[in-house]
């Protein structure tokens, strides 16, 4: 293979590599790994390893109002009534 080819591959699988991460498949990864290798694909090591997942829970609400607190900018919401329905004026 020529250069071009190999850094393409190599493109290829560290994406393919990627979601064998996301998705927790570490035989795969290793399979994977294998093959970087064998293209000459040398890993950098990153000082500090960054951040694994969400620090906190996501916060739980069951009224509109903190959910109407998160949208930020938009449009507004339309006034509804108790069923829920568009309020007309």
């Amino acid at each position: 293979m020529t250069q071009k080819e190999d850094r393409k591959m190599v493109a290829a699988l560290l994406r393919e590599r990627e979601g064998y991460v996301r998705r927790g498949e570490t035989d795969r990864v290793r399979q994977v790994d294998e093959q970087l290798a064998y293209h000459g694909y040398e890993p950098e090591q990153a000082a500090e390893p960054g951040p694994v997942g969400r620090a906190t829970a996501p916060k739980e609400t069951t009224d509109g109002d903190a959910a109407e607190e998160r949208r930020g900018r938009g449009r507004p919401r339309k006034p509804r009534d108790a069923e829920g329905n568009i309020v007309r004026e």
